[in-house]
């Protein structure tokens, strides 16, 4: 099951701050966040909701390839929704890994310069070593806060200002 939602602006009871401002009128960063657990998908789309993205949630690894254009059979990245800007997916999931997610989308033409940042409410060194090893952008460990979504703005920057390129971001 794939869903998405979106929200215009951080609502104004809200304290954080958008996680892109330098995006121009309506456009706004489109995240997908893959995770197998409800309740971790709907508090990562809530707390992207908060900073002004749209969000698009797949319950697994298969339904995110499929939304990328690039599940098994697949040959058109354009034929995706809307262009992903960053990808937030759960390391441990049923018949595909947040790590095998990652390989197949690096190894992708069309994906490899989607960041990516994977998940987890364990934390095992050799598996957060592995991920960053194959193109991760960070690892972050649950339960995620607001904190953590507004350290994804660097990544997200990145994309929308190409003369950044040089910028370097600093995980936790």
């Amino acid at each position: 099951m794939v869903t998405a939602s979106a929200t215009a602006t951080a609502s104004a009871s809200s304290s954080a701050a958008p996680i892109l401002m330098g995006w121009d009128g309506d456009e706004k960063p489109h995240v997908l966040a893959v995770d197998d657990s409800f309740v971790d998908r709907r508090i990562i789309e809530k707390l992207l909701a908060n900073s002004a993205c749209k969000v698009t949630t797949a319950e697994n690894a298969h339904g995110a390839l499929e939304l990328l254009g690039l599940a098994d059979g697949q040959q058109n990245f354009g034929n995706t929704v809307s262009k992903v800007n960053l990808i937030i997916t759960d390391y441990s999931m049923p018949g595909m890994t947040g790590y095998e997610l990652l390989k197949k989308i690096k190894e992708s033409p069309t994906g490899k310069e989607i960041p990516v940042v994977v998940v987890s409410s364990e934390h095992i060194p050799t598996r957060i070593e592995e991920c960053l090893e194959e193109g991760a952008k960070e690892f972050l460990l649950k339960p995620l806060r607001q904190s953590d979504v507004n350290q994804l703005r660097c990544h997200l920057m990145k994309l929308g200002n190409p003369s950044d390129e040089g910028m370097v971001c600093m995980g936790r």
